[in-house]
């Protein structure tokens, strides 16, 4: 038994340790894109004195977006930015209205990393 999961676990690691295949960039700027919308009208919502600078910044990642995006890839970009976009929704929502403190927590730091991932594409 104990071969086996020797095994088992030296595979996962092969899976896990394998480079990853490099994302497109219209696809990373398209959830980002995604995600900077969703907090924007987050920050509608609840006033956040963060509103101008994230609205900066969902700009200049559309124009990124639009910079780098082949004409034919418009529908899986714009599936792509609404998926994120609500995934990023469910996370702020989770973090905001939630009465389980530590889940709220969670999502609240999985938002916030998702953004700050997003802004560092942004700033080098």
């Amino acid at each position: 038994m104990g071969r086996i999961k020797t095994i088992a676990l030296t595979g996962l690691l092969a899976i896990f340790a394998a480079p990853a295949q490099a994302e497109p960039l219209e696809m990373t700027f398209a959830t980002c894109t995604g995600r900077f919308s969703a907090l924007m009208e987050h920050q509608w919502l609840l006033p956040n004195p963060e509103l101008e600078q994230t609205t900066r910044r969902r700009a200049a990642m559309i124009s990124l977006l639009e910079a780098v995006m082949p004409p034919s890839a418009g529908r899986e970009v714009l599936a792509r930015r609404i998926e994120a976009k609500h995934a990023q929704r469910v996370l702020l929502t989770r973090a905001t209205f939630n009465d389980d403190s530590a889940d709220a927590h969670w999502a609240a730091t999985r938002a916030e990393a998702q953004i700050a991932s997003c802004a560092a594409l942004l700033t080098g």
